[in-house]
């Protein structure tokens, strides 16, 4: 049984198809997942890695602020039309999962004139246009954020779904936390580990507070590790080891379960994906939306956190190594506090996403 992905263009849209994939094979290995991306997106680098087969196509998004540029989205819509007629000849699929961005419409059009069932993930407390746009027509939308759903128009109710994002869950038992900060050159007990990202590409703004921050002098008892990003790691490598061996600067975290089995909080985006592994994780972080995101997205993810109680918000207008130094402190000198946000975090944790998400489609597919 042959079940389409479409989905891709950042790793937010192409990991929970991946997820989710291999949560359906788990379950039901006769499932054949088959994954529909951009060449332009981050899936031609991911896709090829991966176990499983794929199509590449010449997708573009709406330019909307450069509208003569709009003749590359129709000429690749129309190739990719052809394409998935291709596909669907060799083996009709039993439905077509949307994951999400430009990489995903043509697919769900597609399933939609040819009357193969559609389902979607949708990501943001805010869904991108393609989320919203096909959501009459999906047969279960699997939110990320259960405040997703007043920005969706469905047939029914049900078909509404709050999941939480399909990702990749803690170890089961979780590893000792005593151990992960060993392995980190931390003391095993005593103060707290503050883990800093700004996703996979860094964060230039974060990482400039956190310079700046560090040369005044983090708190005593803090340790912290901090991922920069591989463009920018050669500006504050040399950071590494700095205040008595207490920061632990790298270019990028793989795997990233090392970091967090040794976290207590984070300061990171606002991203989907990031955002449900640290409340996987029950790491309550303060995040700092990026302002620059698809209709400010992850700042109304970063207050739907904050007003559950799982997060604090530092935006990045405001970001400094003072601000930054006092909201870290404010959170190390409350314990009241500290713990709240754990508790929040641990209430919007869905370590078990993929899984539910696959129940569900295998579920919708034919027997």
């Amino acid at each position: 049984m042959r079940v389409i992905f479409a989905g891709g263009g950042t790793g937010g849209h192409l990991y929970p198809g991946l997820a989710i994939a291999r949560a359906l094979v788990r379950v039901r290995p006769d499932v054949k997942p088959y994954f529909v991306g951009a060449l332009r997106g981050i899936e031609r680098q991911v896709l090829p890695t991966t176990e499983f087969p794929h199509v590449l196509l010449d997708l573009h998004p709406l330019y909307r602020p450069r509208v003569w540029k709009n003749w590359r989205t129709v000429r690749g819509a129309l190739s990719a039309w052809r394409s998935l007629d291709a596909i669907v000849r060799e083996e009709r699929p039993g439905i077509v999962v949307g994951t999400g961005g430009y990489a995903a419409g043509l697919a769900m059009a597609y399933a939609v004139a040819r009357h193969i069932p559609m389902v979607q993930q949708a990501g943001d407390v805010v869904p991108g246009i393609t989320a919203r746009l096909f959501s009459r027509w999906s047969r279960e939308i699997y939110l990320n954020f259960p405040e997703a759903a007043r920005y969706l128009r469905v047939r029914h109710a049900d078909a509404l779904v709050d999941t939480g994002a399909p990702i990749e869950p803690p170890p089961n038992p979780r590893p000792d936390r005593a151990t992960a900060r060993q392995r980190w050159g931390f003391p095993p007990q005593g103060g707290r580990v503050l883990l800093v990202h700004g996703a996979s590409q860094g964060a230039l703004a974060i990482n400039r507070a956190m310079r700046e921050w560090i040369g005044r002098g983090i708190p005593e008892g803090l340790h912290i590790i901090w991922a920069t990003g591989k463009g920018t790691y050669d500006q504050f490598r040399d950071l590494d080891g700095a205040v008595q061996g207490r920061v632990r600067v790298r270019d990028y975290l793989a795997p990233i379960a090392d970091a967090y089995a040794a976290t207590d909080f984070a300061v990171t985006r606002a991203g989907a994906m990031t955002t449900a592994e640290l409340m996987a994780w029950a790491i309550p972080p303060i995040l700092v939306p990026l302002p620059t995101a698809a209709a400010d997205h992850q700042t109304t993810n970063a207050k739907a956190l904050a007003a559950a109680g799982a997060a604090l918000v530092l935006e990045q207008s405001e970001l400094t190594a003072l601000t930054l130094d006092a909201t870290v402190r404010r959170v190390l000198g409350d314990r009241g506090e500290f713990d709240r946000l754990c508790t929040g975090a641990r209430a919007r944790a869905r370590p078990d996403a993929a899984e539910r998400i696959a129940g569900h489609i295998l579920r919708l597919l034919p027997s």
